[in-house]
This record gives structure tokens, sequence and C-alpha cells, in this order.
């Protein structure tokens, strides 16, 4: 985290400059937030938090920022009515929660190498059928799936069960489970995780049991 104060050409009186530095840097050290001094970055309004982040080649990115405002308040005569009834001159944030979106999804698309955590993932999983007569079955898979919350497709093409696997492997799908006659009849489901050679068999409210906790976010 940057903390970027006043630049060469700035509106606003050195004594503004002064409370609005010091009245960030004191919220910045309350938050826990260990920032670098950024000299002369700030925005010409006021001082800034810059949030940089690192992508996976070792470059650095800014994307979320916070800049504390006490000029254009007073520029546009703004106030509102304190809990006394007296006119108070409000502070002006602006902010930007992830700067520019377009960044940060590239940002995490270099920093995973596109294999997302499945919490992350645009499509958690994929159910694949090894035979067209559980086409059915597949279909009934992915619904209950959805139905506990997670982002599934399927693939009910006439391929080879090994070319599917590959094909979403490739594509970085976190899961990939495949389902036949025997699955079919067992109500079961072979899960296989993205960068693993190994299945694990389960009955289906297991496995959408286990793979709906595994799915959810870390925070």
């Amino acid at each position: 985290v940057k903390f970027s104060d006043r630049p060469p050409v700035r509106a606003g009186s050195d004594a503004v400059w002064d409370q609005a530095e010091g009245a960030l840097l004191s919220a910045s050290k309350a938050a826990g937030l260990d920032v670098i001094l950024n000299p002369g970055e700030g925005a010409f309004y006021g001082p800034k938090l810059e949030f940089v982040l690192r992508d996976a080649i070792g470059r650095d990115w800014q994307c979320g920022t916070l800049q504390v405002d006490f000029v254009l308040p007073e520029r546009l005569d703004a106030s509102y009515v304190a809990e006394d009834g007296s006119r108070k001159r409000p502070v002006m944030l602006h902010r930007a929660i992830f700067g520019s979106f377009e960044r940060m999804i590239g940002i995490l698309i270099e920093n995973y190498a596109g294999r997302f955590p499945l919490w992350l993932a645009p499509t958690q999983a994929v159910v694949v059928t090894i035979v067209n007569d559980a086409d059915g079955y597949a279909e009934e898979v992915a619904a209950t799936l959805r139905a506990a919350g997670l982002r599934v497709d399927t693939d009910l093409r006439n391929e080879k069960i090994n070319y599917k696997v590959r094909e979403h492997s490739l594509a970085h799908v976190p899961l990939i489970l495949a389902v036949g006659r025997r699955d079919m009849e067992g109500r079961t489901v072979a899960i296989r995780r993205l960068g693993s050679e190994k299945q694990e068999v389960l009955e289906l409210g297991a496995a959408v049991t286990t793979l709906s906790t595994e799915a959810r976010p870390p925070f």
C-alpha cells in the first residue's frame, strides 16, 4: 500500500493538505496498514492510498485507490446538518475498490496462470459422460450441483472420455465429474481434480456436500 502525498501542482492551501495527509495517515495506522511513502503522487485535490498488486512475472499494478479530499467540498460549498443542527463541511472520499476492472481480471488470470482456485473459477465443474446412456443422469448431477451453488457445465458429446478429460483439463476446469452406466445405476460420480491423475468415486449426495464445502469463498 502506497501513501501518495501532495503533488507540486495542487489545489488548496498547505494547511488543508497538512490536515488531509494527517487524517489519512492516522486512518491508515488505525487500520493496521503498513504504508510506503510515494512522494508527490497524490491527486491535485488530496492525498491517496494506492493498493498495488504484483503479478506472476513481478510487475506492479495500481488497482484500488482511496483519496481524501478537503478541497472540492469547499469549492462546491457543500455542507450537511450535524446532530446539533449546525452546518458542517464534509470530507469527500474518492475510491476505486478494484481500480480498472479489466486490469484486476488480467492480474488474477496471470497470477493463477488460468488455474483459478475452485471458489473463483468461472466454471467450477463439468459433468462428462462416458456413454450416451448416462446423459440423463449427467444432467441430474449437474442440476443437483447447481442447486447447491456451484457453477457447472455438462459435456454430453459423443466423444471418447479421454478426449473430454484432456480438453477440459487444458481449459483449467478445476473439477471433472465422469458418469457412466455403473455410476447411473449406483448413483455415484467419479471426481477428478485438475492436476491429479487420481479419481475419487463418491455417492452423489456425498459428492455434492463435499464439493459445495470446498467451493466456498475463503472470506
